[in-house]
């Protein structure tokens, strides 16, 4: 008996709140337990790992739109994750599901609300209607505050820079074949950043309606 009480001194809520090291070790230690137990099953989980119906990678076009617009910033004020809330499905459409991003590397999730969300923005409005308002926004939305970016019109597509990119995504699990990366190069030729931007917007959410 009087073993334990010793070994239960020894390692005392006393010692343990006046030893900042060994405080904060412990306090990491719960940190990363807690971490994996919610993180490790969501790799095991179908509705996070496997895409649902209707995804398919990225084509080269939209793939350069997309880096165009992480490049951009447009993340810094437009969300990519409709939450399942009744506001938020009535204006923007089914809430976003894990399936739909499995092959965004990074996802574009968040909650910054400065501009609307944009998951289900592809097939909203025609191409000509997404040139104007990138050209400048208040042509089409009076009230916008969104900076516009005329230059991307001009800006064209490096066609060698585009294979080398899905080759990487195909590394970490995105299904890109050879003939997809081989045929690249010619998809893209006399595109415009302008153009393969539209391109990724049309695309943003329609598999999932």
């Amino acid at each position: 008996m009087s073993e334990n009480n010793t070994a239960s001194k020894g390692f005392s809520h006393e010692k343990v709140e006046t030893n900042n090291f060994l405080m904060i070790v412990l306090i990491l230690l719960v940190i990363a337990v807690g971490g994996l137990v919610e993180i490790v099953p969501l790799f095991f989980q179908k509705s996070t790992t496997e895409p649902v119906k209707g995804v398919q990678p990225y084509s080269a076009l939209q793939l350069v739109g997309r880096d165009v617009y992480i490049r951009e910033g447009c993340y810094n004020c437009h969300s990519q994750m409709i939450r399942p809330f009744r506001a938020e499905t009535l204006r923007y459409g089914h809430y976003s599901v894990a399936g739909e991003f499995v092959y965004d590397h990074p996802f574009q999730w968040g909650s910054k609300r400065t501009g609307p969300d944009l998951h289900r923005v592809g097939g909203k409005y025609s191409d000509e209607w997404h040139r104007v308002h990138l050209i400048n926004p208040r042509d089409v939305v009076p009230e916008s505050n969104m900076p516009a970016y005329p230059w991307l019109e001009k800006a064209t597509v490096n066609p060698a820079d585009v294979a080398p990119r899905m080759k990487a995504l195909r590394t970490v699990g995105v299904p890109y074949t050879d003939a997809q990366i081989t045929a690249a190069a010619e998809e893209v030729k006399g595109k415009t950043e302008m153009d393969a931007l539209i391109a990724y917007l049309q695309v943003m959410g329609r598999a999932l309606k």
